[in-house]
């Protein structure tokens, strides 16, 4: 018999993580597998999935409660780090296999249940080969293996992208998206930099798109400026990167940055600081420019540069284009089929 997978994310928001969970369960219910998404109740993911074959199993968020959602499935696929400790007690229960996608370069905990945790996975699924490194030097015993992110495969609507833009006449867009988190996406660095540029290139607009815990720190940080805008949490996406004229990433820390794939495949140059995988997604083909991280006076020279060579923008673009071919969201599923069949078996996944 066919097996049923449940996936376990007990996030409160709706991040990458959160995002990369959604593509993979509906490519995996395209193809064809039996799924149940253990998940916060009223959290964005329930309710983004609430359109797809898929069984919602909706939960508090307590560890207790994960672990009795997870009764009468064939595997569980941990998303995020509080998933981790309700698959391993469901195994320890049962004996139900799991596999965890690890997504961040942080260290891991040394604690004994977070290495038991871990160790008894079937596989440890890392976004890139430097959060892979992480888990091995953590535990070389740990079955390891790299599933890279997948592109959303977003589609612009023109007349929306045309509306955006026109809210901005004459201006070079200089776009952010992620969660307002400064310590992890160092926006303090680009509110930093557009004072900078407020007087002396006053054609140039950043726009930050996204919410989270630090949007009223950073709005207030900003509030002097003219040429920087918060949109907020939106979930049209792909128009706002098909808008921008750049994409800027100066993250303090990053797992492989996945936003950088749909950028990528809007054919936009990127500028983004190079930490965890940010530079594995990029290439060595070079498709964006590459700083270091917490460096405002490397951003602010980088984005000048961009904005005074047009056709290196276009050759950027280009090979962000190519480059993002190879992380489609059907080779990411593959390879989590693959994940799969070896912990369970050729015959129960389809």
């Amino acid at each position: 018999m066919a097996a049923r997978v449940a996936h376990i994310n007990l996030a409160r928001g709706y991040r990458g993580g959160e995002r990369q969970t959604e593509l993979l369960m509906r490519h995996l219910a395209a193809a064809g597998l039996r799924q149940v998404l253990v998940a916060r109740r009223n959290s964005p993911l329930i309710d983004r999935l609430g359109d797809a074959d898929i069984e919602i199993r909706a939960v508090s968020g307590s560890l207790p409660a994960a672990v009795r959602a997870t009764r009468g499935v064939d595997l569980i696929h941990s998303h995020e780090g509080r998933g981790v400790y309700a698959a391993w007690l469901r195994s320890l229960l049962s004996g139900t296999p799991y596999v965890i996608t690890r997504r961040v370069n942080n260290p891991l905990g040394a604690g004994f249940v977070t290495r038991m945790a871990y160790r008894r996975a079937a596989c440890v699924a890392s976004v890139a080969r430097d959060v892979a490194d992480v888990v091995r030097q953590y535990d070389d015993r740990i079955n390891s293996a790299v599933v890279h992110s997948g592109s959303s495969g977003l589609v612009p609507e023109p007349s929306v992208v045309a509306s955006i833009r026109a809210q901005f006449p004459g201006k070079w867009l200089v776009g952010h998206v992620g969660a307002l988190d400064n310590r992890q996406k160092g926006q303090d660095g680009i509110i930093e930099v557009a004072r900078r540029l407020q007087s002396s290139h006053p054609d140039i607009q950043f726009v930050l798109v996204g919410g989270g815990a630090d949007e009223q720190m950073l709005k207030a940080l900003a509030a002097d400026l003219h040429n920087l805008v918060f949109t907020g949490f939106v979930d049209n996406v792909g128009d706002y990167l098909a808008a921008f004229d750049l994409f800027i990433l100066p993250s303090n820390k990053e797992g492989i940055a996945g936003i950088l794939i749909d950028v990528m495949e809007q054919r936009r140059p990127i500028i983004a600081a190079n930490v965890g995988g940010v530079a594995e997604v990029l290439g060595e083909d070079g498709a964006g420019l590459l700083i270091d991280a917490a460096r405002p006076d490397q951003l602010h020279a980088s984005i000048l540069r961009l904005h005074d060579d047009p056709a290196l923008c276009q050759r950027l673009g280009e090979r962000g284009t190519e480059r993002a071919r190879k992380f489609s969201a059907d080779i990411m599923t593959g390879k989590y089929l693959d994940v799969y069949r070896e912990a369970l078996g050729r015959d129960r996944i389809p």
